[in-house]
């Protein structure tokens, strides 16, 4: 089955860098889309950004200018550079895929690695 592998997370002081890296197996074509969730303490999961196939990316509001998602042609695996990291993105951080890119929901899902911002 397909299995999502996050890692990179760790913990970092306010406006400190962190870079997480997903790898995906078990899948023998190019997932339609990978993105990146994250879910804090008492909050919602929320969309962190996500990559198409051919290249478009979205990023959610609070991350933009400071975050940068990547996808290496011609793999699954998937990368987050998290720039001027704040106590505000503390959370677990989910690497997602779809099968293809379209429709609202995520197909696969990691387990989830922490990132921790101390001020």
């Amino acid at each position: 089955q397909v299995q999502l592998v996050e890692s990179g997370g760790g913990a970092v002081q306010a406006g400190g860098s962190l870079r997480l890296s997903c790898a995906a197996s078990g899948v023998n074509f190019r997932l339609g889309a990978m993105g990146w969730h994250r879910q804090a303490p008492g909050k919602q999961r929320e969309l962190v950004a996500d990559i198409h196939l051919n290249g478009n990316t979205n990023y959610g509001d609070s991350v933009t200018g400071r975050f940068t998602i990547s996808r290496p042609y011609p793999g699954n695996t998937m990368y987050l550079q998290m720039n001027d990291l704040k106590p505000e993105d503390t959370a677990v951080y989910y690497c997602a895929g779809k099968r293809t890119g379209l429709g609202e929901e995520w197909d696969y899902w990691g387990t989830g690695t922490q990132v921790t911002v101390s001020s």
